[in-house]
C-alpha cells in the first residue's frame, strides 16, 4: 500500500479525486515498557511502515469510510457518532471527531479512504496512526490550526474515552512527532522531548512476530497500574515528595523491600531500572555505542519476563535464540509492547540476517509449529500531508 494505490481506490470508490493524501506512520519502542503509565520515559520512534489516508470534504453532512484492506464501508451522519460494535475499525476514526467537537471544533462531513502495511495484532500501533492520520486530516481540509501537541493528544483522547483503550500518548507521539533515522525520548510526565540519532549503517531493526496475541493483555496491564500505585502509596509513607515511581531510585526502593510485598517490590524495581535503562540508551545513542544499547535491549526484556512477568514461552524462546549468537551478529532483543505476546524487536547485523533469520525461522516452527513473520524497519518521519 502507498501512496498511488490509496489514491487510485479513492477515485474508484467516489469517482473523484482527493483533496489530501496523508501518510501515519506505525512506531517501534525502543525501549522503555510500561514507564508511560508510570510518569516515566520512552524511546519510541516512527517506522516505514504506515496507514495512508486520502480524503475530501463533502457538501453534505454525511461521514463516508472505505477500509481498503478490509473492503468494507461506512456511512452515517457526521453528526451521529456512536461507537460501532460490528465495525470496530469506525471507532479510532469517529473517536478523534468526537473529541475535537468536544474541544468546540466543528466541520462537516467527509469522504475517507485508507489502506496500509502497518500489520494488525503486532504491536506496531496501527491503531494509533489510523487515529494521527484521521485527526491531521481533520486539521488541515476544515482549517483548525493545531498544532502536532494538539494533534497527539485529540488522538490519545479519542482512543480513550471512545473507543475505550486506557492507553498512554506514546504511540500517537511517536506517529506524529517522529523523524528519519531519529528515536525520540519523551517524558510522560510533562511531554518534553527530545531526539537522538539512530546510526547503525551496518545493523538492521528487525521484529519477528511471535504470532501469539496479547489475549491477557487488558486485564493483566490494568493488574500492573494496580500494582504499581499500590508501591507507590507504601512508599509515600516515607517519602511523601514521591508522586509515581518516576520519582523513585534504586537505592530507595532496596531500603524499603521489607515494607512491600515480593511481588510489588519486583514490579517496582522493573520500572525504576528501566527509566533508567531509557536515559542509558539515550547516552549510548550519543555516542554510536550500539553494543551497549543491544545489552540494555537484553536486560530490558530479562526483567520483563522475571520482574514484570509480562513475557510467555514464545517471546522468550526469540529472545533466548537471538543471545546464542555473538555479541557482534545480533546485539540486543526484547518483547515489544505490552507482553504476553507479540513482537520481538532484535538488532542484527546486516550480512548476517539472512542467516539469522532464516534460522530462527525455523527452530520457532520445530518448537511451537507457528511460521514466523519478520519485519525488517527503517527510523521515518511522523506523519504528513
Amino acid at each position: 500500500m502507498n501512496k498511488t494505490t490509496i489514491l487510485a481506490a479513492f477515485q474508484a470508490h467516489f469517482s473523484s479525486d482527493p483533496q489530501i493524501i496523508v501518510r501515519a506512520p506505525g512506531r517501534i519502542n525502543i525501549i522503555g515498557e510500561h514507564t508511560d503509565y508510570n510518569q516515566g520515559l520512552v524511546l519510541p520512534a516512527a517506522i516505514d511502515k504506515a496507514i495512508w489516508l486520502a480524503a475530501s470534504p463533502r457538501e453534505d453532512a454525511q461521514f463516508a469510510f472505505f477500509s481498503v484492506d478490509l473492503n468494507e464501508t461506512f456511512t452515517a451522519p457526521a453528526d451521529e457518532l456512536e461507537f460501532q460494535e460490528q465495525q470496530s475499525w469506525v471507532n479510532y476514526l469517529l473517536g478523534v471527531v468526537s473529541e475535537a467537537r468536544k474541544d468546540g471544533y466543528e466541520f462537516g462531513g467527509l469522504n475517507l479512504v485508507f489502506g496500509g502495511d502497518v500489520p494488525l495484532g503486532a504491536g506496531l500501533s496501527s491503531s494509533a496512526a489510523l487515529e494521527s492520520g484521521m485527526m491531521l486530516i481533520i486539521n488541515e481540509l476544515f482549517k483548525l490550526g493545531l498544532a502536532k501537541m494538539d494533534i497527539v493528544k485529540l488522538a490519545q483522547r479519542g482512543e480513550n474515552h471512545f473507543v475505550g483503550m486506557n492507553c498512554g500518548i506514546m504511540d500517537m507521539f511517536a506517529s506524529v512527532m517522529g523523524q528519519e533515522d531519529q528515536v525520540v525520548r519523551l517524558d510522560c510526565r510533562d511531554l518534553s522531548f527530545e531526539y537522538f540519532p539512530f546510526h547503525a549503517p551496518e545493523y538492521a531493526l528487525v521484529l519477528f512476530d511471535s504470532g501469539i496475541k496479547h489475549t491477557l493483555v487488558d486485564s493483566e496491564y490494568n493488574s500492573r497500574r494496580s500494582e504499581c500505585e499500590s508501591g507507590v502509596a507504601t512508599l509515600q509513607q516515607f517519602d511523601p515528595n514521591i508522586s509515581s515511581l518516576r520519582d523513585v531510585t534504586f537505592a530507595f526502593l532496596k531500603a524499603q523491600e521489607q515494607a512491600l510485598s515480593p511481588t510489588i517490590f519486583k514490579r517496582c524495581k522493573f520500572i525504576v531500572e528501566e527509566i533508567q535503562r531509557v536515559e542509558l540508551a539515550c547516552s549510548a545513542l550519543q555516542n554510536n555505542d550500539l553494543k551497549t544499547l543491544g545489552e540494555l535491549m537484553f536486560a530490558c526484556h530479562h526483567g520483563l519476563a522475571l520482574e514484570y512477568e509480562v513475557c510467555v514461552p514464545e517471546t522468550n524462546f526469540l529472545v533466548a535464540f537471538a543471545q546464542q549468537y555473538s555479541s557482534e551478529e545480533v546485539l540486543g532483543a526484547r518483547q515489544m509492547g505490552g507482553g504476553f505476546g507479540g513482537c520481538v524487536l532484535c538488532l542484527v547485523k546486516k550480512t548476517r540476517l539472512p542467516e539469522f533469520t532464516e534460522n530462527i525461522t525455523q527452530a520457532y516452527l520445530n518448537a511451537y509449529g507457528i511460521s514466523l513473520k519478520n519485519y525488517p524497519v527503517k527510523l521515518t518521519a511522523g506523519a504528513t500531508s
